[in-house]
């Protein structure tokens, strides 16, 4: 695995990422901190509050980031998100309203919906090779697990000598360092564009996700996945403290569980893919969050909650390392910024239900109702994807062209019945009717 970061350049843009990750959980550190100062015992509302209008960000400006990255070069829009990111922070220590923390917190996650896609699809440019591109994604997999685990400890040991403010100045040297280092890195150029107004650019990647049944599947897969890790992410600590009578310590400890069980499965992943598909890998990692979830009403002790939610990360892991794979395949090189965008908008819309869900269903009704609701979700969205994703998932498919002139370029290389490797593009507008 680590032999990939022998890549100079996807080594840069490992480095870039790792530093940007550690400085983004410093201020979830200290933007709690905050919180509490500006709102005190509101504090939980306020965060709940920016936690909506993150998602909404992310998935109302992904696209339009992503057909505004298709007219800028690679490098200049990754670096000026970066600052963008940092400027955002800077400002951060001086609010004193909370209207203040909204505004900012919005632009903030505005610039980050705009980042994250366009470095996403940079990867498999630099990466050509499916098995180190599988490798890549294993380690970027594993770099978010250490920053959950890192970063917590990091500013807990910065707060012992320094108030939580400073924290905000970490992660405003994490993004700078993060474009110094993508400044430094020797990205490759992006495919030529066709000219096209750029509504159609916006909803290009909705368009090339709608009408692929692999990505359909996908997308209801990411369904099944936000309503098992809703109750992970919403009600560990309710479960920790109020179920069971423990401190907080144990809730660290319950999500560490998480976090090392989704390190396990990124670790053995590239091993796995090697001899494995990845929809059976997929569709089994979120059978094994389901199934957790579903599990969560049995829980009597820490002991049990954190292998439980060991066996949800492992599978939380295998479900979500693999979608790059999933995405390079079902897209030009020059569409593949535009899909990454749609996974990403997509998949968070999901985790905008769910995560209010988790948190309603469990104040009213009980945990142990939150759990059975959200595992029924899961297993209903389970069903839809072995419906949706064909599990003869072929590439190169028959079909033919009866609106294209017999002239056609393409019929002239391909013949009028033929079979070759399909996306969806300006001469594929639908999925062939054979597949």
């Amino acid at each position: 695995m680590l032999n990939t970061l022998r890549n100079p350049t996807f080594r840069h843009l490992f480095a870039a990422q790792l530093v940007a990750l550690v400085g983004t959980g410093l201020a979830t550190v200290a933007l709690g901190l905050l919180a509490w100062q500006l709102a005190a015992d509101n504090a939980g509302a306020v965060l709940g509050t920016a936690l909506a209008i993150k998602m909404v960000a992310y998935v109302t400006l992904a696209p339009v980031a992503a057909a505004i990255a298709e007219r800028l070069p690679r490098r200049a829009f990754l670096v000026a998100l970066d600052l963008i990111r940092a400027s955002v922070i800077a400002c951060l220590p001086f609010v004193t309203e909370v209207w203040q923390v909204y505004l900012l917190i919005f632009f903030l996650q505005a610039a980050s919906a705009g980042f994250t896609p366009a470095f996403q699809a940079v990867i498999p440019d630099v990466l050509k090779d499916e098995d180190d591109y599988t490798n890549a994604l294993s380690l970027l997999r594993l770099a978010e697990d250490l920053e959950q685990l890192a970063s917590p400890m990091i500013a807990a040991l910065l707060l012992t000598v320094v108030s939580f403010p400073v924290l905000f100045a970490g992660t405003v040297v994490g993004f700078v360092a993060s474009a110094l280092l993508v400044v430094t890195a020797r990205l490759p150029d992006r495919v030529r564009r066709e000219n096209s107004p750029f509504w159609a650019d916006v909803t290009k990647g909705i368009r090339i996700y709608t009408r692929t049944p692999r990505l359909r599947g996908l997308m209801v897969m990411e369904a099944a996945v936000a309503a098992a890790g809703a109750m992970v992410y919403v009600n560990t600590v309710v479960l920790v403290q109020a179920q069971l009578g423990l401190g907080e310590e144990s809730v660290a400890l319950a999500f560490a569980g998480f976090g090392a069980g989704s390190m396990l499965a990124a670790f053995l992943l590239p091993r796995i893919l090697g001899h494995m598909a990845d929809r059976p890998v997929m569709i089994g990692g979120a059978a094994l969050m389901v199934a957790g979830v579903a599990l969560v009403p049995l829980v009597g002790s820490l002991f049990a909650l954190i292998a439980l939610w060991a066996l949800i990360g492992f599978g939380f892991s295998l479900t979500q390392t693999p979608i790059g794979r999933i995405i390079n395949r079902s897209a030009r090189e020059a569409d593949r910024g535009a899909v990454f965008a749609a996974q990403f908008a997509l998949s968070h819309a999901c985790w905008l239900v769910t995560y209010p869900l988790a948190g309603w269903v469990g104040a009213s009704a009980g945990l142990g109702a939150a759990a059975l609701t959200l595992a029924a979700i899961g297993a209903l969205g389970l069903v839809a994807v072995l419906r949706i994703w064909p599990a003869d998932d072929q590439s190169i498919l028959p079909h033919d062209h009866p609106d294209l002139p017999p002239d056609h370029p393409h019929l002239g290389e391909h013949g009028s019945q033929h079979a070759h490797a399909v996306v969806i593009d300006d001469l594929h507008r639908r999925w062939p009717k054979a597949a």
